[in-house]
């Protein structure tokens, strides 16, 4: 009886995994703003699992756009010859750059507080749809140590004054009864280990030049001394307390935008440096602290702050030898893209320095005070998100992690007002989440590009508003995300040395991820 239903299982798990039935699409939502949020609750939620690739000389396909469609799955097939489709995009294997660490998102006070707003079921629901197999593959989660701006209060873990051997230490409740259960919750539902990756805003008052925890203010004195080494014995003693509830961090870095604290008088925590006094700090105390606890093996990210200061602050601290060694990699965050190329940047910085990784660790969508918070259904912003992934990705960034995990419908809490947009916005009161376009856009390659996927070569035979890049992935599958940005759909052709020819189309203002098996 087992024998002769596994076919008929196997076939029906099949076809589970690549149509998507009514009972499992996105329940839509027109706010006004160009396009859908796709509604959830406690029991529903559209499927974003992505099914088992077709056998080689097919490929799937997975699309989301301005019109609605999201995550709508299809196949095709591959030909000998090629089929005349105007635009060619040629895979090249033989030119091959850097290997995926991972997508994500931040799991801060506000984030948390928005979950944990719903009842445990849509809780579940919502983290399920991040870090699930069912989910849209994150596996990197960036964790403030201590309060930031999306917190309600401020606070640190050493508010005492003068406590230099930090005996008063203490995780706050935001840590213990909100962000820790719902990493170890999600921990639990995701395939594999999750990388957590902690970013301070401030130091302690007391430790700092202006006695706050906002505005203007650095460490008093100087690299070497006793509060710059009170301050990298702080996130040791931090990834000590989270270790207490099985939790490890894969990396840190040097502070969340250093320029904050020095450049400009924000009105949020902020904790400021030069590259030459990160540098030093580096080198003298974090470094060294890191290297003679048992987090040694943490990984150092330098800048956390916009790719505008490159390449220059990567070249202040990277050619110290003394900082270079306990260093891992460079840390970026999206705002201000426009005003420096990515070549400029990106790509100086990653040739000058190739052995330093680059990774995105923050952006958001609704900061500008030109476009304020949430904008439920915005596909524009859905486009921002997937044009700076690929620039990024294409300029040799590993890995991309997006702001709030959730947010509520007015972008916070955020106890200055500094509210902003989120791929998850929270309705407590109907407990119900929106998922909007940026949640798609994230999918198209997070679902895809698993870690150790490898950038190659892509190029199109003639000029064209596509926007591309490829990876092959370490089970050898080939992905291809393409983003059509403008208001026509545009035919193409793919050719894939190895497999041939197929054509499909991005439909206007969309997103298509296409993926096929080589062997």
């Amino acid at each position: 009886m087992v024998s002769s239903l596994a076919p008929a299982l196997v076939a029906l798990f099949f076809l589970s995994t690549h149509v998507r039935t009514e009972s499992t699409k996105c329940v839509a939502k027109d706010f006004g703003h160009g396009s859908v949020v796709c509604v959830c609750n406690a029991t529903y939620c559209d499927d974003m699992m992505v099914g088992a690739l077709p056998p080689v000389g097919k490929y799937s396909s997975y699309l989301s756009n301005m019109a609605g469609s999201r995550f709508e799955p299809g196949q095709g097939a591959f030909w000998t010859n090629s089929t005349g489709s105007r635009v060619r995009i040629t895979i090249s294997r033989s030119q091959k750059y850097q290997k995926i660490m991972g997508f994500g998102g931040a799991m801060t006070d506000a984030a948390a507080i928005n979950i944990m707003s719903l009842s445990s079921a849509a809780q579940d629901q919502l983290l399920r749809q991040y870090f699930s197999s069912r989910g849209i593959g994150y596996t990197v989660v960036r964790v403030p140590v201590a309060s930031c701006d999306f917190s309600t209060r401020l606070y640190t873990y050493a508010d005492t004054p003068n406590d230099y051997r930090l005996d008063r230490f203490s995780l706050a409740p935001e840590d213990t009864q909100r962000k820790i259960p719902l990493l170890q919750r999600a921990q639990r539902m995701s395939p594999g280990p999750l990388a957590l990756l902690a970013s301070a805003w401030s130091a302690p008052a007391w430790m700092k030049t202006n006695g706050a925890l906002t505005g203007k203010g650095s460490l008093k004195g100087t690299p070497g001394g006793k509060e710059h080494k009170t301050w990298a014995q702080y996130y040791i003693r931090f990834f000590e307390e989270y270790a207490k509830y099985n939790l490890t961090f894969w990396a840190l870095t040097t502070g969340n935008e250093p320029t904050a604290g020095k450049m400009t008088n924000y009105s949020f925590q902020a904790l400021g440096f030069t590259p030459e006094e990160q540098r030093d700090w580096v080198a003298l105390d974090l470094g060294p602290a890191l290297h003679a606890s048992r987090f040694k093996h943490t990984h150092v990210l330098i800048l956390d702050d916009n790719r505008l200061l490159l390449p220059h602050w990567a070249k202040v601290v990277l050619s110290d030898m003394h900082a270079g060694r306990y260093i891992h990699g460079v840390a970026v965050h999206w705002y201000f893209d426009c005003v420096v190329p990515a070549e400029l940047s990106l790509g100086t910085t990653h040739h000058l320095y190739p052995e330093y990784y680059l990774f995105g660790t923050e952006a958001c969508a609704g900061w500008s005070p030109l476009d304020r918070g949430v904008k439920l259904g915005s596909w524009d912003r859905a486009e921002q998100y997937a044009r700076d992934i690929l620039e990024d990705l294409n300029h040799y960034v590993v890995g991309w992690t997006d702001w709030n995990l959730a947010l509520d419908q007015t972008g916070g809490p955020n106890w200055v007002k500094n509210f902003v947009d989120s791929p998850v916005i929270v309705d407590a009161q109907n407990d119900i989440f929106y998922k909007q376009p940026s949640f798609y856009a994230m999918a198209h390659f997070s679902s895809f590009l698993w870690k150790g996927s490898q950038r190659v070569g892509v190029s199109a035979n003639l000029k064209t508003e596509l926007e591309n890049t490829a990876f092959i992935r370490p089970d050898g599958a080939v992905v291809l995300v393409i983003l059509n940005r403008s208001s026509a759909e545009m035919e193409f052709e793919v050719w894939d040395p190895e497999l041939g020819f197929f054509t499909s189309a991005a439909p206007a203002r969309s997103v298509l991820t296409l993926a096929w098996n080589t062997h």
